[in-house]
């Protein structure tokens, strides 16, 4: 009996396991870009700014990432500007061991991300200890 029950609920527990459950596009909390977050070949997750509030500088130019610390990479403009690398699904509605790109201060930090529900994700960033950090909330784009 307690194995029929056991294998019962293994599909409802897989089903709750989907790791392209990330993907789509987000709001971040500050609501001035949208991120879509999309599955690479090597079963890692990305990030990339698809959208801004603001997508020209107070002189109207389009915005660079001119704090980026490569001044190699500081004309590249922020919209389309991968912002997350390496996110690896690693268990129910968690995905961690990746980092993130702050262009607001040309900053990298490393990333824990955690679904609560299919329109709320939140986003930890990081450095060193995960303990030492601060999660912000993203919300799916309608």
């Amino acid at each position: 009996m307690f194995l029929r029950i056991i294998l019962c609920l293994i599909p409802i527990y897989l089903t709750g396991q989907h790791s392209d459950d990330i993907c789509g596009i987000w709001v971040e909390e500050e609501q001035d870009s949208h991120i879509k977050i999309y599955k690479t070949n090597n079963n890692l997750y990305e990030g990339k700014i698809v959208w801004l509030a603001q997508p020209l500088n107070e002189n109207g130019e389009i915005k660079l990432d001119k704090d980026n610390p490569n001044p190699q990479l500081r004309k590249q403009t922020i919209e389309g500007l991968v912002i997350i690398n390496n996110l690896l699904f690693t268990e129910h509605n968690t995905w961690s061991k990746g980092s993130i790109y702050d262009a607001r201060s040309g900053k990298t930090y490393s990333l824990n991300a955690n679904l609560k529900d299919e329109n709320t994700l939140f986003m930890r960033g990081y450095i060193g200890f995960s303990l030492i950090g601060k999660t912000t909330t993203w919300t799916r784009a309608p």
